[in-house]
């Protein structure tokens, strides 16, 4: 212990070496140095133990995710240049440097062909599904509902700048290639919405509970003042 002492204190800066990791901190790069040097095999897999323990506390907030126990075995052979002999992380696979050069696969960005970009790739895929319909009224719907949303989304990007129906239905000919229009007099303000019969009417429901409460609450008023007469 007097030896671990000396090494945390009697150091001038000139003498340090390079942090491998330094968000862990010089202190935590000489407990390791310092587990290199036990030979007590037991005692070296206690003393890691507590070390990935402290390195822990740092991050609090990744409290109950094993990924970041993990995480914390790799980091902490790598500062001890894989050089741990006999001590076992709790996986029972000890990481090595071959795995350390391994590099996660290349993520393609996604490439888009479409040139209205400011829409967003939903509008396009909609656009897409327009063109399918058979259902020439459902379609019109449809359409006018895609226009209305493009206006939302073209103002959202142009705040300063006034943007009127013609704007958007000549955009949304173009990114349909001409198959799908909206009549020059509709109005892309006002859009029409005609909810589903399916669905239950949740207030109406609501109201006729209410109603019934009322009226065997007047009942029951009734006939507490009809007993009082009597008696």
């Amino acid at each position: 212990m007097q030896d671990l002492t000396k090494e945390l204190l009697l150091e001038y800066n000139s003498k340090r070496p390079d942090l491998v990791i330094s968000e862990y901190g010089r202190h935590v790069q000489k407990l390791i140095r310092h587990a290199q040097k036990i030979e007590d095999l037991e005692l070296k897999q206690a003393f890691v133990d507590k070390v990935v323990d402290l390195m822990h506390q740092m991050n609090p907030t990744q409290k109950n995710v094993q990924e970041y126990r993990e995480k914390l075995w790799k980091h902490l052979f790598r500062i001890a240049s894989y050089d741990l002999e006999g001590v076992v992380p709790p996986t029972g696979e000890v990481p090595t440097i071959d795995e350390s050069k391994i590099k996660p696969n290349k993520v393609e960005y996604p490439k888009s062909s479409f040139k209205f970009r400011h829409y967003g790739s939903l509008v396009q895929s909609m656009v897409n599904k327009a063109i399918a319909m058979e259902d020439e009224e459902m379609r019109d719907e449809y359409v006018q509902a895609i226009g209305y949303y493009m206006k939302i989304a073209y103002k959202n990007w142009n705040r300063d700048h006034y943007v009127n129906d013609d704007i958007i239905k000549h955009d949304l000919v173009a990114m349909s290639g001409g198959k799908i229009t909206i009549a020059e007099s509709f109005s892309l303000d006002h859009i029409k919405y005609t909810p589903s019969t399916s669905t239950p009417n949740r207030r109406k429901n609501n109201n006729n509970s209410n109603n019934k409460r009322r009226s065997k609450n007047r009942n029951y008023k009734k006939r507490n003042n009809n007993n009082r007469h009597r008696n």
